[in-house]
């Protein structure tokens, strides 16, 4: 069952209608969007697999390009005052049963004129757009997609472009333990500092040797001034650290 329909007109940048069709195809499963020139296949009745697609539909793109309001039928009308064009019938029978309908305005087309429309559609005029240009596509296609799965659930579930949130990664610790990963932000001005138990120590602006962990460490000797000291720490460094220092007294032939 589709849940994106992509209405557009043939002769008016039908290759715009594909591009997006195809790369939401891609991004959400070819199943969930209805693209006549793809979706139809040969021998199907067309009409009825047209109102069909569009009536099981969440969302609609109307996509729009420079010749879609002024296109004629054979006998030289416009086509939109046509109420069997099949553009026109799409969009009517999707505002009908309630669908989203997303103008998709490409390169060169100013927002819709109610004006300009029949009234049946006047209101497609109201609705909020989205633009396509060729120059900015990633982006334009990314942003609509984004769109898309915001409104329906169904395509959020299917979406192959969102990443896992960061709140649903749990990865193990010592086998056993399940620990959610989240954004620690811990300022501190100097010094050691733990962060969030199992996360570790923190140690900032250090500018010496320091022991955090376990194990034996031994720094020196240390000559300062007129005296030598001495830094040890054994084990696993829970009771802190003691520097001291023993001043050296000078020989009798020292100066």
């Amino acid at each position: 069952m589709p849940d994106i329909f992509v209405n557009y007109r043939t002769g008016d940048e039908e290759g715009s209608a594909a591009l997006i069709a195809h790369a939401l195809s891609s991004r959400f499963g070819s199943e969930r969007i209805f693209y006549a020139g793809k979706s139809i296949r040969p021998g199907q009745a067309f009409p009825q697999e047209l109102l069909t697609a569009v009536r099981r539909s969440s969302v609609l793109l109307a996509v729009i390009g420079t010749r879609w309001a002024e296109a004629t039928t054979r006998d030289g009308r416009r086509a939109l005052d046509d109420p069997q064009d099949w553009v026109r019938r799409e969009i009517q029978e999707a505002l009908d049963t309630g669908a989203h309908v997303i103008p998709v305005l490409l390169r060169g087309v100013t927002r819709l004129d109610r004006a300009t429309l029949p009234h049946e559609l006047q209101v497609l005029a109201d609705r909020q757009y989205r633009r396509f240009d060729h120059r900015n596509a990633e982006s334009d296609l990314k942003r609509l997609g984004d769109d898309l799965a915001d409104l329906v659930p169904r395509l959020a579930e299917a979406d192959t472009a969102a990443g896992p949130a960061a709140e649903d990664r749990t990865p193990q610790h010592n086998g056993s333990v399940r620990m959610q990963v989240r954004d620690v932000r811990h300022r501190q001005q100097g010094g050691i500092g733990n962060l969030n138990g199992d996360l570790g120590t923190f140690v900032n602006e250090s500018s010496g040797p320091l022991h955090t962990g376990s194990g034996n460490q031994h720094n020196g000797p240390t000559f300062t001034g007129d005296g030598m000291g001495v830094n040890y720490v054994a084990g696993d460094n829970s009771g802190g650290m003691r520097q001291q220092t023993d001043r050296v007294q000078p020989g009798k032939d020292d100066e």
